[in-house]
């Protein structure tokens, strides 16, 4: 999992020795500020680390850095180098994005100079001279496995005194075990003390006590060890209950032009207000909610509605936030800003979204819970009536919990791993546990069960024109225009190889088309708005082609007559018919919930035979959150699939959220599950393989608790060895681990 890094230093000592190795390195770090400045040689075409400036202003810049998504051991150094350097104010990494924004104090060096100097700690980083995680972290590690030194050495003690022969002295193995014990007669004692209840360690503290009383050190040693191991796997599984906070701002622009006493200027779009007039020009981001006062523009709602065509937006109508100017020039009367518009919104949705326990729902602590008091009545009881404390040991020591203490999170960590290997990040056991039990999977349209882009899906002819003449005069037409659409007639033209003909004069007008002199004809390509204007009869058309509906109509006209139409559309992924499929066939019930317009999402339904009364559409992201609360609310385990910013909100609500690797920062740090390889098939994986985990983990508990209650028969009876006990107890817990593992071995029914 790629996540925003944080760098825990733990004193500045520790900082500045890592700066005095870095000095032989390079003089980058040099006290001196304009010398080392100057020095600096940095040239990007022959470095190690490729990176490039996406914005800069005075004191300010942010480069791309693409190495960061995918080595967060450099990400790390990266940081650590910045955040040391003395003109560095302030330093933000965020890898999902490969971004690295820096702030610096200005007046000593030029923005020139600073920006050539980041750029040679850029390429320093890569050399992995000091240490590649933070102290804090390396720390926590480490203390986990420190946890099994003990229980190790007591079972390989115990193992050369039994079974070897060794002359070890029991004083020695009896206090490892006794100081390996420790942790657990904490926990039990603080359970005992704190909330005033027996728990699973209580009765694994009187199991050890019993069984070393004894002298069988082997036993509770090994008792020892697995517990410690099922604990540390289990903790690796967990995901931090807690959601990152969201900077809006990093998903949005980050300046923004704004007219201020009859001058234009651009500032950080922090510094924008509520009735500050905001200019937006083509191709740039809008970065405010708000009124348009003049101008008109062609605007790619995509990111915030899901709406993979653009829409046409003039004087008096509103405009949001992450939403992109394609055509035309817009001045916005400024509404809202940052976390007030609705794209803010959006992600305000996603930090106040009810957080749950991610770790795996401790199935076996449960159980544990509701075994103690009859394990220890009964153990009481044969001790009294047979005064066997072999035989009493040997009841606390068939605890078949410790079975499934292990071998549950073993099959959650194997399923989790696999996953990874087939290009699927699960963040947590719960995810995992959850994906299982989905029984409605609900996705968003544009991106995710359709490619995302426009798309020629047909031409049709009027009387005797043909495709070629209709496709020759529309691509000449529209060539070299910005408009999406444009660019897919252009492309699918030349991939038909017609002629390119040469275009005279044009003129292109936002949310009709375009009109154009070509080889002398008076040619119009765009919408049926245009052609009424112009007096064109759209009736041959329709009459000639009555089933022309479903995809996006484009007309072509020459010299006043109608010639064609050209039809567009966002297609389907290749392979979303065929998990439809697969997921009906698995029972699970299928929606769609969209930005989009509602005929467009039911066109798509129709291709995939999803039934109309499961469409959502024209729903804006605090809609869509609504929409999907109320399906878990109503007794459904919901799977929400989407990649854009207004999913965010959605993605959060679901009790599993799924986005792709190409989807937006906000997506992928929301979902639960990843598709790393964009590939929607990876979804009915994920399912499949969170099934089989589920089958698994009962599976093992069968077989840790069969064997163990058996021998808790013949213990009870006959009596039994609390040596053979702990065989059987182990034996039976180490089967049910193996069998845990199974997923890593590519035993998937997928």
């Amino acid at each position: 999992m790629v996540a925003a890094i944080e760098v825990h230093q733990t004193s500045q000592e520790k900082a500045g020795a890592w700066k005095e190795q870095l000095t032989l390195f390079s003089p980058a770090l040099n006290p001196s500020p304009v010398s080392s400045y100057q020095s600096v040689d940095a040239r990007p075409t022959e470095s190690l680390v490729p990176y490039s400036i996406v914005h800069s202003i005075t004191g300010r810049v942010r480069f791309r850095v693409r190495r960061l998504i995918y080595d967060a051991d450099y990400a790390h150094r990266l940081q650590v180098l910045l955040e040391n350097e003395p003109n560095v104010t302030h330093v933000k990494l965020k890898p999902t994005a490969m971004s690295v924004a820096v702030k610096y104090q200005t007046g000593q060096v030029s923005d020139k100079q600073m920006h050539r100097h980041l750029g040679n700690l850029i390429q320093l980083a890569a050399t992995p001279i000091f240490p590649a995680a933070s102290e804090s972290d390396t720390a926590e590690s480490g203390n986990s496995w420190s946890n099994l030194k003990l229980p190790v050495l007591a079972t390989f003690l115990a193992l050369l005194a039994g079974s070897v022969g060794l002359p070890i002295p029991a004083m020695l193995i009896g206090g490892t075990v006794a100081v390996a014990s420790i942790p657990v007669a904490k926990r039990a004692f603080d359970s005992i003390w704190n909330n005033k209840r027996l728990n699973i360690d209580c009765l694994d503290l009187m199991a050890l006590t019993l069984t070393s009383l004894q002298g069988k050190l082997i036993t509770p040693s090994t008792i020892l060890l697995l517990h410690e191991i099922g604990d540390l796997i289990r903790e690796s599984t967990a995901r931090q209950s807690t959601r990152k906070t969201l900077d809006l701002l990093d998903s949005l622009s980050q300046f923004a032009w704004v007219e201020r006493d009859g001058t234009k200027k651009q500032i950080p779009v922090q510094q924008v207000n509520p009735g500050d007039v905001v200019i937006v020009y083509p191709g740039e981001q809008i970065p405010v909610d708000g009124e348009i006062l003049r101008g008109k523009a062609l605007i790619d709602q995509q990111q915030l509605t899901g709406e993979s065509i653009p829409v046409t937006r003039e004087v008096g109508q509103t405009v949001y936030a992450s939403t992109l100017v394609r055509e035309g020039q817009l001045y916005i009367l400024t509404q809202h800003t940052g976390s007030d518009t609705r794209a803010g919104q959006s992600i305000k949705l996603v930090q106040d979204a009810p957080v749950y326990d991610t770790r795996m729902e401790n199935y076996a602590a449960q159980l544990a819970d509701q075994a103690i008091l009859p394990a220890l009545f009964f153990s009481t009881g044969v001790l009294v009536t047979t005064g066997s404390m072999a035989r009493a040991a040997s009841i606390l020591t068939l605890d078949f919990v410790t079975g499934i203490r292990v071998s549950v999170p073993t099959t959650v960590l194997a399923s989790m791993t696999a996953a990874a290997q087939r290009g699927i990040l699960i963040r947590s056991g719960r995810s995992l546990e959850q994906l299982a039990e989905v029984d409605t999977v609900v996705f968003d349209k544009t991106g995710t069960l359709t490619q995302g882009d426009i798309v020629v899906v047909g031409v049709r002819t009027v009387k005797e024109n043909t495709i070629i003449r209709v496709l020759e005069i529309a691509a000449a037409a529209e060539k070299r225009l910005t408009h999406p659409l444009a660019s897919a007639i252009v492309r699918y033209a030349r991939k038909q190889g017609v002629r390119r003909l040469h275009r005279g004069k044009w003129n292109y007008q936002v949310g009709l088309g375009v009109r154009a002199n070509i080889n002398g004809e008076a040619v119009l390509v765009g919408s049926d708005r245009l052609m009424n204007q112009e007096g064109i009869s759209l009736e041959a058309l329709h009459r000639q082609h009555p089933d022309l509906e479903g995809a996006s109509p484009i007309y072509v006209a020459s010299n006043g007559q109608l010639v064609g139409v050209i039809e567009y559309a966002d297609p389907l992924r290749s392979e979303s018919k065929t998990v439809i499929k697969q997921l009906h066939d698995r029972g699970l019930d299928i929606h769609i919930l969209t930005g989009d317009r509602r005929q467009r999402a039911l066109t798509v339904a129709k291709e995939l035979g999803i039934s109309s009364d499961n469409i959502h559409a024209e729903a804006f992201p605090e809609q869509k959150a609504t929409i999907v609360r109320q399906l878990h609310e109503s007794g459904k385990t919901v799977a929400f699939v989407g990649d854009g910013i207004n999913d965010s909100a959605a993605l959060a609500y679901a009790d599993v959220s799924v986005s792709f690797g190409s989807g937006s920062e906000v997506a992928r740090e929301t979902a639960d599950v990843v598709l790393m390889e964009n590939d929607l098939s990876s979804l009915v994986k994920a399912i499949a393989l969170a099934q089989q985990t589920q089958t698994l983990i009962k599976q093992n508990t069968r077989l840790a608790v069969i064997p163990n209650v058996a021998a808790l028969s013949v213990a009870t009876t006959v009596g039994l060895n609390p040596l053979l006990a702990a065989v059987v107890h182990n034996g039976s817990a180490i089967v049910a681990g193996v069998n845990g593992l199974r997923p890593l071995i590519g035993d998937t029914q997928d």
